[in-house]
């Protein structure tokens, strides 16, 4: 169950947003994504996740300079992550600010496997030409 402190945290990081983390946000936020649900600085188990499809069950970190010194908790945090049932896909924020749409087509990619909500089954149609 989440604590206040816990939607306290949330509210601070996303008020301290990376620009790296604003530029992505702009792009995840309202389903833009071809309607994927994101939300950011979602904690799931004892971390905050910079951005997540639950649905997906994908984490997306974005990493910047400090992460070249905290390569161990890194493993750990993603290990933890994906014991959660999330994969974790990540990103360095000069990627993000400088090859923006090949990070989005990382992120579907990844994104491929899952379907969006409301679109789980084939049309009817598809349905009937898939029998053998």
């Amino acid at each position: 169950m989440r604590s206040t402190l816990d939607h306290e945290r949330e509210r601070h990081l996303r008020r301290e947003q990376t620009e790296a983390e604003r530029k992505l946000w702009w792009r995840l936020r309202n389903r833009r994504l071809q309607g994927w649900k994101f939300r950011r600085q979602h904690r799931i188990g004892a971390y905050f996740a910079d951005f997540v499809c639950v649905e997906a069950g994908l984490v997306i970190e974005l990493d910047g300079s400090q992460h070249l010194k905290q390569g161990r908790y890194d493993r750990i945090r993603t290990e933890h992550l994906k014991h959660e049932g999330f994969d974790v896909l990540r990103f360095w924020n000069d990627d993000v600010l400088r090859e923006t749409e090949a990070v989005l087509a990382a992120i579907l990619t990844a994104l491929a496997p899952h379907p969006p909500s409301g679109h789980l089954l084939p049309a009817s149609r598809e349905k009937e030409t898939a029998k053998p």
